[in-house]
């Protein structure tokens, strides 16, 4: 069996792994565009901060592919799928049997005017990008960043350590949108603010200088360096151009199957669908790629697997204070907060269930309540009190109990 794959990240692992835990003698060829031994794109921020050395930076260790008797294809891309090979940039073709496509997602930098005038601009989503940073950030460089989302802050916490002045600025009501509400967002806004990072809500570029950045809401950002970081788009085009379905992401089944013959897909390049909200959506997250590559890997060495129960989570940390969140936030919500602690709690219930949740601060038991999302544990079945003051095992009646704890069911 030859079997190919288009990435090195979470999700081309995941597919390795899958494969090989039954199929230990088909040949396994990688194909990524980096020069690198696979490595773990969250940790970039931490690598530029000097809190991560190289030597830590790798999502496996070193033996990995020899291992696995994995041949890797570095600093090559794949330009075309076709019914049983790839093409690649080189105009080489791999021949394969299954193929699974884990191409990720690239930078989406929105038209800008002006943007063209800047010479030291960068993205934040790969190794090369951070380290190009890196030869040009000094102490006290003027760095702005355009977003204030889950990058553009990791960006802005390494440069902080660096010593930077840093500008952030984003068109939103609040930081982090995509995962905090107005009121944890608030909270988390102070705790950076009180670092010295600057930051500008409700606005955007209206019109870039070399080395400066005119603001809709009248300001004038100098900068030496300027960040990009508004968010991703899927890499499709090779599903797409291959006739492959594909809407906002790749379309998979739950085996991870594409609608093209022997050919699967995982990670931030698919649409995957989240139980919390039964909605299907990109669910761009390390865990989620692992998983759904895990799966893809074990169906394509013939053993039926089967990926659900995904929900949107990130468990993240800025300046120190450390977040989780999970789920949805459409419900009826209990909350608790205290800012002067910089602590935060949501809850949120719909239809009998958890269906998501914020912490912010005090994050110990999250992992219960992933549970109750993930498993849709009825309210009926816990103490309802103890879940949202101290939730813990004793919550639940003692049938969930024993089941959870010993892997039984019995009847009370």
């Amino acid at each position: 069996m030859k079997y190919v794959i288009i990435g090195n990240s979470a999700a081309a692992i995941g597919g390795v792994q899958g494969i090989r835990e039954s199929d230990r003698e088909g040949e396994i060829t990688i194909v990524t565009d980096e020069a690198y031994h696979t490595y773990s794109r969250p940790l970039i921020s931490y690598w530029l901060g000097g809190k991560v050395t190289d030597q830590n930076m790798y999502y496996r260790g070193k033996d990995f592919y020899k291992d696995n008797n994995v041949k890797v294809l570095y600093s090559r891309r794949a330009q075309k799928i076709g019914k049983n090979s790839v093409t690649l940039d080189n105009g080489d073709k791999l021949a394969f049997d299954k193929l699974l496509v884990a191409t990720g997602s690239k930078p989406f930098i929105p038209p800008m005017k002006g943007l063209d005038k800047v010479k030291e601009q960068y993205t934040f989503m790969t190794w090369d990008s951070v380290k190009a940073i890196k030869k040009k950030v000094k102490k006290h460089s003027k760095v702005l960043i355009i977003g204030a989302g889950l990058i553009g802050l990791k960006a802005a916490e390494a440069l902080y350590h660096l010593n930077a002045d840093i500008t952030v600025v984003d068109l939103a009501d609040r930081i982090l949108p995509s995962i905090l509400d107005v009121d944890a967002g608030k909270i988390m806004q102070k705790h950076i603010e009180d670092k010295g990072t600057k930051i500008i809500l409700s606005a955007s570029v209206e019109e870039f200088s070399p080395k400066s950045a005119k603001l809709t809401n009248g300001e004038t950002v100098d900068f030496d360096i300027l960040i990009v970081a508004v968010g991703v788009r899927p890499n499709t085009e090779l599903i797409a151009e291959a006739g492959g379905k594909v809407e906002k992401g790749i379309i998979t089944d739950d085996t991870q199957l594409t609608t093209l013959k022997n050919v699967y897909a995982a990670g931030d390049c698919t649409v995957s669908h989240d139980c919390s909200t039964d909605t299907d959506k990109i669910l761009a997250l390390l865990p989620n790629a692992f998983m759904q590559g895990e799966i893809a890997g074990k169906n394509m060495a013939g053993v039926e697997a089967h990926y659900q129960n995904a929900i949107p989570m990130n468990a993240i940390g800025f300046y120190g204070l450390h977040i989780i969140t999970a789920g949805s936030y459409d419900g009826e919500e209990y909350t608790q907060q205290d800012p002067a602690k910089e602590q935060y709690k949501k809850l949120v219930f719909k239809d009998g269930l958890l269906k998501g949740y914020i912490l912010m601060g005090d994050v110990a038991r999250a992992g219960i309540y992933t549970s109750m999302i993930k498993e849709r544990i009825p309210l009926d079945n816990v103490d309802i009190e103890l879940l949202k003051e101290r939730p813990q095992m004793m919550m639940f009646g003692k049938a969930r109990r024993v089941e959870k704890l010993g892997g039984l069911t019995v009847k009370e």
